[in-house]
């Protein structure tokens, strides 16, 4: 079964005659419906219900109504363990038979004949016991996968009308993530989805639900105006400190239960693009089956600009970035990018570059990069040799092993000093031709090389370093 799959969310239409809502947040969920006559919830745990605003006191049971798709699956379960428990006894009264007293008087065909038909009976009674061993630990690890609990969840008394379920973080969730299709590199075509989540135990029928990428439960304290004080430098007197010998005692059973506890806490239908973070889907059914249910957002096009681009001072890798205006604002940097019908990479990241976002497609491996350091020198000029020159450098060498013409921006960097006292210059920027380049304050360095088939270039870039004699320096 496929982790991420499409999921047909159906309209609920005569289902949903009475109203409800779900709002998921990302610490917890709410749902609001009107549970049938018996009370039946699902199989939360830790869950809080509302009735007309006030509390309401939530069972659990160990009965279960049986047409609901989760009371089923749980009654197979427990069939499960019902057989592979009556097996195990078979065994042990076998096993109790066999290590009967034998009688004195032994006919030996008999007992080859019992032997035999003991043994073909152990046999199957080992094989049946393994196979519902499996069977039962693989029901139980679906079951747990859509329901927190196997204990079924009823409200102690009637509400006359919908109740409220409050549910904690992690019993529904959702994500968000990018689908690109870039095409030939001048336009791409971006998808939006949710990805949702129901492992609650309950499964959930909403007329409308809406989701919010913010906390439901969030304190803010209020902030107060404080003065800036400057006050007359007084240095502060040495304290000294002596440690108190530390009486090594057993602490009690309450205590280290308590203190393990704190550390153990300390750790498709088309959505509505409402506005940034926040998303709304009408006539939602979501199982509670613990498999994302993938639902379309939005879709846009724009123009886009590919290029390869390489940071040699960091990775020896050429990228493929495509850069485009979003039309919606970009909220999660987790992109599958695709060519058509062909997959170019499921894993893709890209960032904002101020108005710009940037997406790393791919990498290149037709562009070798290869970089080394030029050997250092030092030479001392200024009255009696006080100031301290240091020539650095490195060079690269690019090479494009493909039969098709290489154009990318390779940056790089000299050291930047925030001091008067280094100062940092750039000597050279050479090679067999002319090197098309742009050099800021920060000592960022973006060359525009063009490679031919099959051709290499070495680029050598120089630097100096100034400073005074008596001061250290590392970069």
């Amino acid at each position: 079964m496929q982790f991420h799959r499409t999921f047909l969310l159906f309209t609920l239409g005569g289902s949903l005659a009475l109203a409800s809502s779900l709002a998921v947040y990302q610490d917890s969920a709410r749902y609001t419906f009107s549970p049938g006559n018996d009370g039946f919830i699902g199989f939360a745990r830790n869950a809080t219900a509302k009735c007309k605003g006030s509390t309401v006191a939530l069972e659990p049971r160990i009965d279960c109504p049986e047409d609901a798709r989760l009371c089923k699956e749980l009654s197979s379960l427990k069939e499960t363990e019902k057989a592979h428990k009556a097996v195990q006894a078979n065994i042990a009264v076998l096993k109790t038979f066999v290590s009967l007293p034998q009688p004195t008087s032994l006919d030996a065909q008999s007992w080859i004949e019992a032997a035999r038909r003991i043994g073909k009976e152990q046999a199957e009674l080992t094989a049946k016991e393994s196979l519902l061993e499996r069977k039962f630990l693989l029901e139980t690890k679906s079951f747990g996968k859509q329901a927190p609990t196997q204990q079924a969840l009823y409200l102690h008394t009637t509400c006359p009308e919908e109740i409220t379920l409050e549910l904690p973080y992690g019993q529904l969730s959702f994500s968000t993530y990018y689908k690109a299709d870039i095409g030939e590199g001048k336009e791409i075509g971006v998808t939006q989805y949710l990805a949702l989540t129901n492992r609650s135990g309950i499964d959930m029928k909403a007329q409308k639900a809406t989701f919010y990428y913010r906390q439901a439960h969030r304190y803010i304290s209020p902030v107060h105006f404080s003065p800036w004080i400057v006050r007359k430098y007084e240095p502060e007197m040495k304290r000294y400190y002596v440690k108190k010998a530390v009486q090594r005692v057993q602490a009690d059973e309450p205590m280290v239960q308590m203190a393990a506890a704190a550390v153990k806490n300390a750790s498709a239908p088309a959505a509505q693009y409402l506005s940034a973070r926040e998303y709304q889907i009408n006539d939602l059914l979501l199982p509670s089956t613990g498999e994302p249910v993938n639902v379309k957002v939005t879709a846009w096009k724009a123009p886009m600009k590919c290029m390869l681009r390489a940071y040699p001072y960091r990775n020896r890798t050429a990228f493929r970035v495509c850069s485009f205006k979003p039309k919606t604002q970009i909220e999660n940097n987790r992109w599958k990018i695709s060519n058509g019908e062909r997959i170019v990479n499921d894993r893709a990241v890209g960032e904002y570059d101020e108005e710009v976002y940037r997406l790393y497609t791919a990498t290149d491996p037709d562009v070798k990069i290869v970089r080394k350091p030029l050997v250092k020198k030092e030479r001392t000029t200024g009255i009696f040799g006080s100031t301290v020159r240091k020539k650095d450098g490195y060079t690269l060498l690019l090479t494009n092993k493909s039969d098709k013409i290489k154009e990318m921006i390779v940056t790089e960097r000299i050291p930047a000093s925030t001091t008067e006292e280094i100062k940092v210059k750039l000597l050279a920027v050479k090679s067999d031709g002319k090197v098309d380049y742009d050099v800021s304050k920060e000592g960022k360095i973006e060359m525009h090389i063009a490679l031919k088939a099959h051709e290499s270039k070495k680029i050598e870039i120089l630097f100096e370093i100034s400073y005074d004699k008596d001061v250290k320096i590392k970069y």
